[in-house]
């Protein structure tokens, strides 16, 4: 910090501070209301007693106008000498920053330019900032900025703070609807033995003390299901998972996942509970059903939502002709779309690679795309009248998957094999303790799991998830 003459300006008085027996860095302070409430009810000559932090200081001389800021609001003070006695005056005016957090007692009143203002009685500093705010205080532009210190990105873009509140919100909605319905909320071990429960590349690390390898989850899927045996018939968890994979405008290796699963239910349960959830959410936190995304086209809530097969979709978007191509005339058409896929790709990952990149980020409106290839989805249960396709749905809102479910595989002989024809043949990576689990008896059930920094996205007009996740993962800076 040396050499920079504001840091250096205000260490030393920082250093005065305290030569003068005041503690730079406070102490308890008991707040009467924040701004907000405040603001709310301005009878004048109202005591109030607020605390924040100081954003702008205009000296007049024997007065001083500032505006302090708390969470919920900006308030204007007016600092007087006749008001407060010449020492604390003088320490406000000389030793007061931007960006220190104070303390203050006055009464309310309104300026002969309408301005609701806190007429400063007393003072208190209860943090002393050392570094001066970014020179774009009023919001932070910079986008490296706004990540790696978001704190600063909080205190000085209202739209960023104000996502975050909204983000908060909308998961105490879910949980209120889930908790209303009769769901029980759980937590289950992000350390697993074995990590199962989605097919995606795990972070690993090691326990010492059993010298045992573990990984963190890629999903918590399993361990639901086997409360799903144990008795609990509605259960959910909302919680971390991480995988090991890249890092996009939609993805971080640390993200937060929402599970449910319904015993006796199947696809179409969780396609009426996701449904009525979403729609509930953006009536109570939004008070609309029509969202608008960062480049200011609208996104329509309204259901009922639209519901179509994965077969019937790639045919409306692709050519009627398309399951009727052979598998190597499938690859040509895949590669002159733009599509990329490994060589040995077999045909249900080429025709679902064209939809991941052609088709779903066209969908802006709710779509349930239902019954997709067996071979995508080795825990869900057959269909019965084609045993290819599985009873599942992928939610697709904003371009992007918001929530895939099904209903839930519980035949243990079937879903033994699934598992071993996803370990290519291994039968070590089988998940034993889940199968016999599986093996005393799953009643049906449907499950869904929705991507909670995705759906934050989608209702908040997010651009990117780094958006609506406080602390992203980042690359190093130099």
């Amino acid at each position: 910090m040396e050499g920079n003459d504001q840091i250096q300006a205000r260490l030393e008085k920082r250093a005065k501070l305290l030569e003068q027996g005041i503690d730079p860095y406070g102490g308890r302070f008991d707040v009467h209301e924040t701004i907000a409430v405040a603001r709310a009810n301005p009878t004048p000559e109202r005591d109030v007693r607020l605390a924040g932090r100081l954003m702008s200081h205009r000296d007049m001389g024997k007065s001083m106008f500032a505006d302090l800021k708390d969470s919920s609001g900006r308030i204007q003070l007016y600092i007087q000498k006749k008001v407060l006695n010449d020492e604390q005056f003088e320490l406000f005016k000389h030793f007061v920053d931007l960006g220190d957090v104070i303390g203050v007692t006055g009464k309310l009143f309104v300026t002969h330019a309408g301005e609701l203002t806190v007429r400063v009685e007393t003072f208190t500093v209860l943090s002393k900032a050392i570094r001066p705010l970014p020179k774009e205080h009023f919001g932070i532009k910079d986008t490296e900025t706004r990540l790696r210190q978001r704190y600063l990105d909080l205190w000085l873009n209202d739209k960023s703070r104000e996502t975050f509140l909204l983000r908060s919100k909308i998961v105490s909605e879910i949980r209120k609807y889930l908790d209303g319905r009769g769901f029980v909320e759980v937590e289950t071990p992000m350390m697993q033995p074995l990590a199962g429960g989605a097919a995606a590349e795990p972070f690993q690390t090691h326990h010492n003390a059993l010298d045992l390898d573990l990984f963190l989850r890629v999903a918590p899927e399993l361990y639901l299901k086997r409360l799903l045996v144990g008795g609990y018939e509605k259960v959910y968890e909302i919680n971390r998972n991480f995988r090991n994979e890249g890092i996009s405008r939609r993805h971080n290796p640390e993200f937060t996942m929402l599970e449910v699963y319904q015993a006796y239910g199947d696809f179409e349960t969780m396609m009426e509970l996701v449904q009525g959830m979403i729609v509930t959410v953006a009536e109570n936190v939004f008070d609309q059903l029509t969202v608008k995304r960062y480049d200011g086209t609208e996104i329509d809530l309204t259901p009922p939502w639209r519901r179509i097969t994965y077969r019937e979709i790639v045919e409306e978007r692709i050519g009627k002709e398309w399951f009727t191509l052979s598998p190597g005339d499938r690859k040509l058409r895949a590669t002159q779309m733009g599509v990329e896929f490994p060589p040995d790709a077999p045909d249900y990952e080429v025709t679902n690679a064209i939809f991941e990149k052609t088709i779903e980020p066209t969908l802006m409106n709710p779509t349930f795309v239902t019954h997709l290839p067996a071979e995508l989805v080795v825990l869900a249960k057959p269909n019965k009248q084609d045993a290819g396709i599985v009873d599942v749905f992928e939610l697709i809102i904003n371009g992007q998957e918001i929530a895939p479910a099904y209903s839930e595989l519980n035949d243990p002989v079937v879903q033994r094999s699934r598992l071993l024809e996803q370990a290519a043949g291994h039968a070590e990576k089988l998940d034993e303790d889940f199968l016999t689990a599986l093996e005393h008896g799953m009643p049906p059930a449907g499950g869904m799991g929705i991507g909670i920094d995705r759906l934050v996205m989608m209702l908040t007009g997010a651009e990117s998830i780094r958006d609506v996740i406080l602390f992203p993962l980042l690359r190093p800076q130099a």
